[in-house]
């Protein structure tokens, strides 16, 4: 299992902050470890996260990458997808990703993706313009270099000149018929579609008791891979 998770509230003078993120590491879990000690605060470090969050996170995810490059002695040649949201006063909420672990919202009962998937064969473009190829063996998942069935994430060194880890980011107001948001790693996705996770969710008032359902769910569904699941309710 080299699933790390966050869930928590925050209060950074007269905000309150929300922090929730899945991190699904390869090959080792320092960098999801490393990602779930760091990379929340160095997002909050950055000086113009009040004026431009979205600019902020896209700095924080670079330098932490970086970071952990610089590190790779300690860290070894792992990697880590990760989804992060942040949630700011309950109004407004900022999601970002880099791999296959996905953020799924509900509104109004209808299911929303916040993040995208960076899957080789979608980002092919990328990595063979940087001298990488995409290998699709029969009866497996397309992979960077033969090795990486995602086309971005944290770490990952020895692939790192044929990898991006640029975040996408989507940002999103809170309103009345916004019900819940579901973070979860590939294990979920790979055996649920997005309106079956919220579908599930939204009929659990407890968030973390819908979490281990959603699990559940997935294992009994024979899902082969780690599963993390964070569940945020918004109301009732």
């Amino acid at each position: 299992m080299e699933d790390y998770h966050v869930a928590k509230f925050v209060q950074i003078q007269e905000h309150e902050l929300g922090l929730f993120a899945i991190y699904d590491g390869h090959l080792g879990d320092s960098v999801p470890a490393y990602l779930q000690k760091h990379l929340f605060s160095n997002i909050l470090k950055e000086e113009e996260f009040w004026v431009d969050p979205n600019r902020s996170i896209s700095k924080a995810y670079e330098r932490t990458d970086q970071a952990i490059l610089s590190n790779s002695s300690d860290l070894g040649r792992g990697g880590s997808t990760a989804v992060t949201a942040i949630l700011i006063n309950s109004k407004r909420l900022w999601v970002a990703n880099v791999g296959d672990s996905r953020a799924v919202l509900s509104r109004g009962g209808q299911a929303r993706q916040m993040t995208t998937d960076h899957e080789p064969n979608t980002e092919r473009g990328s990595i063979e313009n940087k001298g990488g190829f995409v290998s699709n063996m029969p009866g497996d998942v397309p992979r960077v270099n033969g090795q990486l069935a995602v086309s971005r994430a944290f770490g990952d060194k020895s692939l790192k000149s044929h990898l991006r880890s640029d975040p996408d980011i989507q940002e999103i107001d809170i309103d009345n018929r916004t019900e819940v948001l579901v973070l979860a790693s590939d294990g979920l996705w790979k055996v649920m579609s997005n309106q079956e996770a919220v579908d599930i969710a939204r009929r659990i008032k407890d968030p973390m008791k819908a979490a281990k359902q959603l699990t559940t769910e997935a294992l009994k569904r024979e899902s082969k891979d780690d599963i993390s699941c964070v569940v945020v309710r918004f109301r009732g």
